[in-house]
């Protein structure tokens, strides 16, 4: 039996050191980013493991999420223990107040970081939710990684910070859903912690005539108080592990 995963954003960052980390044998991993890795490839290949990687543009995500649900839909459930989809993928765009924003940067933010984890959970939980009408009862897990800007606001990135609100909230709509159902999805929105990745340099490098939170986030740095990207895929991973998983449907990697 196996437990299959599905992984957006899994080409850098958090992503990828949670990708490094989850491919194992009888573990097949699906990874859906922009730039596929092939340094996951020769990875599985080393591990005797499964690592499947597609090129999609979450940005257009209705193609993406129809293919995923077709795919889904033609696996063997019963050779399956368990299924996990891990929504990651999130973009930051220009550092600067929304009316100085373009608008295409404000809906690529709210594409990638709402309207797709919306439509693959949508997907996953659509195709999965036949496998339990046909008779598996395999446990089934969604993680949306979140951010504690979802739930703290921010200048200078209103389209980031109103994507993991949604994010938090309709990850409550749909654990409120399927607590509903016989043998419902877990789902949860995790902020995993303040991480040293291509985001926070953004950060970093922002203007602070347009960013007043500037100091804050070079202090992060300074001081040594961010965690290194594979610290922090441990630790979501060990939260996805955890058997309370899905009790709170919004929570904090940091507790």
């Amino acid at each position: 039996m196996q437990d299959l995963v599905i992984l957006t954003g899994a080409s850098r960052g958090l992503g990828l050191a949670m990708a490094r980390e989850l491919i194992a044998p009888g573990r097949p991993l699906l990874c859906l980013s922009r730039q596929t890795r092939p340094e996951l490839n020769e990875l599985a290949k080393a591990r005797g493991a499964t690592v499947l990687q597609w090129s999609v543009d979450l940005a257009d995500p209705a193609p993406v999420a129809k293919r995923l649900h077709l795919w889904l839909s033609q696996l063997d459930a019963p050779s399956l223990a368990g299924a996990t989809l891990i929504n990651n993928a999130g973009v930051i765009p220009e550092i600067r107040s929304l009316e100085h924003c373009p608008p295409e940067g404000i809906a690529q933010a709210l594409r990638v970081g709402l309207e797709a984890p919306m439509l693959l959970t949508a997907a996953f939980l659509n195709a999965s939710g036949a496998w339990v009408d046909a008779g598996w009862r395999g446990p089934r897990k969604v993680l949306n990684i979140s951010s504690g800007l979802g739930r703290r606001p921010m200048a200078a990135q209103a389209s980031y910070c109103a994507a993991k609100a949604g994010m938090d909230h309709f990850s409550r709509c749909v654990a409120l859903e399927e607590a509903k159902r016989p043998h419902g999805a877990s789902v949860v929105s995790l902020a995993p912690g303040v991480i040293d990745t291509d985001m926070q340099v953004q950060l970093r490098a922002g203007d602070p005539a347009d960013f007043p939170d500037l100091g804050r986030f070079q202090q992060l740095k300074a001081q040594g108080q961010l965690s290194s990207p594979e610290q922090a895929a441990s630790q979501v991973l060990a939260f996805l592990r955890h058997p309370r998983f899905g009790m709170e449907p919004v929570a904090d990697v940091r507790g």
